[in-house]
């Protein structure tokens, strides 16, 4: 089991290390967006919904985080640390 706090943590830290900026992302008027955009060298970014093992986004969560995928967008819901370490393989 991985607390959200943990993870989030880990992937700040391990994405500065590659090079990156993993940033807190609130959208003030719409509720559901995910917690981190993940920016990297090159222009790559990724949206990042951290959860704590076992949790899953609330309903508008999944809303919003569809509308992102069907626009082009890639989401990844992070729980556990082995998603957390195949997400940071995909950066390398």
């Amino acid at each position: 089991m991985a607390n959200e706090k943990l993870l989030e943590r880990k992937l700040r830290e391990s994405v500065k290390k590659l090079g990156g900026w993993a940033v807190k992302f609130w959208v003030v008027n719409l509720a559901g967006f995910p917690d981190r955009l993940v920016l990297m060298p090159g222009g790559r970014f990724w949206f990042v919904e951290m959860k704590s093992t076992g949790k899953e986004p609330s309903a508008i969560q999944k809303l919003v985080h569809g509308k992102l995928r069907c626009l082009g967008f890639e989401v990844w819901v992070i729980d556990t640390q082995i998603l957390l370490d195949e997400f940071l393989n995909q950066l390398r």
